[in-house]
């Protein structure tokens, strides 16, 4: 499938097309090419990797909730080094960008993941902040700007890779986030992540998921993820991958319409593992019914004149 009204450069990553498989979705890719063709996905967003490997968290660690699913996996992951010899051949080849999601417990860990990535066939990293420092008291990166700031700059410095971080809704003031990243050479912003929640057993009478609170995805938190792009998109000259309950191309479309440059699908996957062509399909119908030459010229179109950048892409 190749669609030049489709087609996105992300970050300096050039995307067939405006969607991307969320980490911790879609595994390490081949786990989903066993459904068929790739063609509709622009990248694929592998796993969270951490510096050594990580047994995660004790089950249950899923649980359903009205419009969507709390999860505490707890970064499950092989390591990088695991990750380079053993998964990143199959990634390779899939024919299409493959980006590596990081998280670490110290500025130091996150640098050093980045520096191993270098050279290995990824096509960027996107940064997860949402994880606590353990050497400033266990505040978690992502819902402080000098620390946000200080793991922004320790990646862009050992590595020359599209850099793009993934902001925590878990904050009071997102945009200060975003500036601090921006600031310290972010090359884009992935918007957003999970949304701290939980669930009670009323017959238990205790805790669903066994660390108690998880990361809420799904439908349920849309709103609050279109209204964090909103606000970034006009505080921010970098471009931002939308995320947070699509499930259709009407979704898709409004997290463009609002200033997202691409677009991530997470849960929405585990409930229909065709979802991206029906959005593919959905996405490329409206830009020909609307008069649009490119998928690009809907990116921030919701913001009224003087608002925003205006055109973006």
């Amino acid at each position: 499938m190749n669609n030049p009204k489709l087609q996105v450069d992300f970050a300096g990553i050039s995307l067939r097309t405006p969607l991307v498989a969320a980490s911790g979705t879609f595994g390490f890719g081949r786990e989903y090419s066993r459904f068929g063709p790739l063609d509709d996905w622009g990248a694929i967003v592998g796993k969270g990797l951490t510096l050594r490997p990580s047994q995660g968290n004790p089950p249950p660690r899923v649980t359903e909730t009205p419009a969507g699913m709390l999860n505490s996996i707890g970064l499950q992951n092989p390591g990088v080094e695991a990750f380079l010899r053993d998964e990143m051949p199959d990634f390779a080849s899939l024919g299409l960008p493959v980006l590596a999601n990081i998280s670490g417990h110290t500025v130091e860990e996150y640098g050093e993941i980045a520096a191993k990535l270098e050279g290995s066939g990824i096509a960027g990293i996107e940064v997860n902040v949402s994880c606590p420092n353990v050497k400033a008291g266990g505040i978690v990166f992502g819902t402080d700007p000098k620390a946000l700031a200080a793991v922004t700059r320790a990646v862009r410095r050992r590595t020359g890779l599209p850099v793009i971080v993934k902001l925590s809704p878990n904050v009071t003031d997102v945009v200060a986030l975003a500036q601090a990243a921006e600031g310290e050479g972010a090359d884009g912003l992935s918007m957003i992540n999970t949304l701290l929640g939980m669930a009670i057993d009323i017959h238990t009478r205790r805790p669903i998921l066994a660390n108690t609170f998880g990361g809420l995805s799904g439908p349920a938190i849309k709103p609050v993820a279109l209204r964090m792009i909103w606000q970034v998109y006009r505080a921010v000259k970098i471009p931002i991958l939308g995320m947070g309950g699509i499930t259709c191309a009407a979704d898709a479309i409004e997290f463009l319409l609002a200033g997202a440059s691409a677009v991530a699908v997470g849960t929405g996957i585990f409930h229909n593992p065709g979802i991206a062509k029906e959005i593919r399909e959905g996405i490329q119908q409206y830009i020909v019914e609307k008069g649009f030459a490119s998928v690009t010229q809907l990116v921030g179109a919701a913001h009224q004149d003087g608002e925003g950048k205006g055109c973006g892409g």
